[in-house]
């Protein structure tokens, strides 16, 4: 079945068909990352509406064009007889099936892992949850759900504050990764064996996954660590600043030749004083550092503090916004964004994020559009060798 996609050819995956039954973000994020090596990726979503964040919302109209760019759009009833006989002629051509359906539901529609191994025992089956089996494993879950759980929020934001989560979906991201990476390795085993498998991702161990250092601190000194805010205690100074100009700019020299060196491009001669001498001294008293640095930074307009900062060789960054990122000229002159149509919201052309890595091995596959709800039914329909009769059958029974 590949070859429906324009752009694909010579890429690491470009033999591979992804079928995807996501919704939302876990499972259509890790599909499009296998789009983005090659792999020919079918959504295949009901034809009542589609996934879930479809016209659901701004955010979640944004959400949906990003994380199912680069695919093809199929609707199925998989609750009906012939949808369930047309998905079966699907996952018998497809290499990697990716579902990220609550616990028990891909079971309860017959298309969990044991259904579809007897249809396909090459298949790479993924299942994205919320968590593996055990103790939580009916529990519902959603993205903050495992960053509550995970400790990231515990770590998240100010001290003496309310707990806030990340401002993107790490949970589900987390694992989106953690699916993409373990679907390449049962392709590989695949290849090697002829055996297909079963691969469960679950969000609450791959976002704990991400918390593994402050999980050895805690044991290693006995210690419950606070909301860090935009710094960390290992570093001193390490935190946003604001500007004469009321711009916030993140400085974080991790030397003492860099702390040094700040000092000097800010015209300061803080290194000079005793309780900041060394490392251990400016941890020591953090807060009158910070006090001391912030007045330093806050003599320039953010634009000089950072030139002055960077030319210095001490780490720096301003705080952009979302506007500032889409505009950012290091992403524009690396070809870092490509444009795409919004299919859901208002319309038009966006920018969004690309592959962000490179290899010398091959080029990066180009951002085609998110698919309109069905859009390349038939087109699938008719690589699997339905005729125009059988498939205008199907769609008068609904099941497409």
């Amino acid at each position: 079945m590949p070859g429906l996609l324009p752009g694909t050819e010579g890429r690491p995956l470009s033999d591979v068909t992804v079928l995807e039954l996501g919704h939302i973000i876990a499972g259509p994020f890790c599909s499009m990352l296998l789009a983005d090596l090659g792999a020919e990726v079918i959504k295949v979503e009901h034809p009542n509406g589609g996934d879930a964040v479809r016209d659901s919302s701004p955010t979640g109209n944004a959400s949906f064009n990003y994380v199912n760019r680069n695919k093809l759009g199929v609707t199925l009833d998989l609750k009906s007889d012939e949808g369930s006989a047309v998905f079966e002629d699907l996952v018998a051509e497809a290499d990697v099936l990716i579902e990220n359906f609550a616990a028990g539901t891909a079971d309860r529609l017959g298309v969990g892992y044991d259904d579809m191994k007897q249809v396909n025992d090459e298949l790479v089956y993924c299942s994205i949850k919320g968590f593996n089996e055990g103790p939580y494993q009916e529990y519902p879950a959603l993205d903050p759900v495992a960053e509550a759980l995970s400790g990231v929020m515990s770590v998240t934001g100010h001290p003496d504050q309310p707990p806030v989560r990340c401002g993107t979906s790490l949970a589900d991201m987390a694992a989106s990764l953690y699916g993409a990476i373990s679907v390449l390795g049962g392709v590989r085993q695949r290849d090697a064996s002829g055996e297909g498998q079963h691969v469960t991702v679950p969000l609450y161990e791959s976002t704990v996954s991400l918390m593994g250092y402050w999980l050895a601190y805690t044991q290693a000194y006995d210690e419950v660590p606070e909301p860090i805010g935009a710094g960390h205690p290992n570093w001193a100074p390490y935190d946003a600043y604001q500007s004469a100009d009321d711009e916030w700019v993140f400085v974080g020299p991790s030397s003492q030749g860099q702390w040094e060196a700040l000092c000097e491009a800010l015209d300061t001669d803080l290194h000079e004083e005793e309780r900041f001498a060394t490392l251990d001294d400016r941890r020591a008293n953090r807060d009158a550092l910070n006090e001391r640095v912030g007045a330093a930074c806050g003599k320039f307009d953010a634009e000089e503090l950072i030139e002055r900062l960077r030319k210095a060789g001490v780490p720096v960054a301003p705080i952009n916004d979302t506007q500032d990122v889409v505009d950012d000229r290091h992403l524009r002159e690396t070809d870092a964004l490509g444009t795409v149509r919004a299919t859901e919201g208002d319309g038009g052309d966006i920018d969004v994020p690309r592959y962000p890595a490179r290899s010398t091995g091959f080029e990066r596959v180009e951002n085609t559009d998110p698919p309109e709800l069905g859009e390349d039914t038939d087109a699938v329909l008719e690589a699997l060798g339905y005729d125009e009769q059988e498939r205008e059958r199907l769609r008068e029974e609904g099941a497409v």
